[in-house]
């Protein structure tokens, strides 16, 4: 089917990839640990077809910005096409649609039939707006908003309209765009940062809100991509929006949640002892995936 869609794809055949998306019964991911949150662009078919393989633990299938005006189009088709090709994910998968007003409430009302775990909405700037948003969606999806226009850091503790809306990321370049304020202030040193990261967490926590840091543009700079991941670990933040690989494993190793690994190992062992006793060295667990052999030693090796 792969080979279909990027044929389709090739041929700027969008009635040909919208057929390919057929509606789907997906098993939602509910987890809210997770920790790197990777954008991948939906109109890159090589990055879609990668998504089980890749380290992150949330992909975000980006239908806004990297996406030009004429590929969206084909970009909602492909979201949907891997969506259904995806039934069951460990990896949470998160739709950024469009802002509302260019076309973020069709592509919601599209996707309602193809079940992403969330749906990210951009630019929103009222708790109207969100109301609106969760009136639409398909009650079994999670609404997640981005905090980058100033009316919503303006109404930010009014935005956590119903239980579902339960993850906000920080986008602070766009924030500091729509504030009139210089992204040379966007400095680890810069005391204004410290405290918009701080209120931002605290103001998250205090709805139940799980807080997603920014996305740091200079993917090839990790020595201060580390030091942004130091400070913020250090505040209490847990998970951070990424845009390559090598930002994805940073996160991983720095926001691990030790006692939550060790037992983890813990249950994984004594899973595989229970099957290996039975004969079976290679079996999957409804809540911690596939175990084999090679799983086993790195679970005994992290508890040594």
């Amino acid at each position: 089917m792969l080979e279909e869609v990027k044929q389709a794809y090739e041929q700027r055949d969008l009635q040909k990839l919208d057929a390919l998306a057929v509606p789907t019964y997906r098993k939602l991911n509910k987890k809210q640990n997770f920790r790197s949150v990777l954008m991948l662009s939906c109109n890159n078919i090589k990055h879609l077809s990668k998504i089980e393989t890749l380290e992150a633990d949330c992909i975000m299938l980006n239908l806004e910005d990297g996406v030009a005006k004429e590929e969206k189009p084909f970009a909602l088709a492909l979201c949907a096409i891997f969506l259904s090709r995806l039934k069951e994910c460990d990896k949470k998968l998160v739709v950024r649609v469009n802002a509302l007003d260019e076309g973020g409430y069709g592509e919601i009302t599209y996707l309602n039939q193809f079940m992403p775990d969330a749906i990210r909405v951009p630019k929103i700037k009222t708790p109207k707006e969100v109301r609106s948003v969760d009136s639409l969606l398909n009650d079994d999806i999670e609404l997640h908003l981005s905090i980058e226009t100033a009316a919503a850091w303006h109404n930010l503790t009014s935005l956590h309209v119903a239980k579902r809306v339960n993850t906000f990321y920080l986008g602070i370049l766009d924030l500091f765009a729509d504030m009139g304020l210089s992204q040379t202030l966007v400095n680890v040193e810069n005391p204004m940062i410290h405290y918009m990261l701080s209120h931002f967490l605290v103001s998250c926590r205090a709805m139940g809100v799980k807080p997603v840091s920014f996305v740091y543009q200079e993917y090839k700079n990790l020595e201060m991509f580390q030091k942004w991941l130091e400070l913020e670990r250090l505040m209490g933040y847990d998970a951070k929006g990424c845009i390559a690989p090598n930002q994805v494993t940073l996160v991983n190793e720095m926001f691990v949640d030790k006692e939550a690994e060790i037992k983890r190992a813990k249950i994984i062992v004594k899973l595989f002892e229970m099957h290996r006793d039975e004969g079976i060295t290679g079996f999957v667990d409804e809540e911690y995936g596939f175990i084999d052999e090679p799983i086993y030693k790195g679970a005994l090796n992290l508890l040594k």
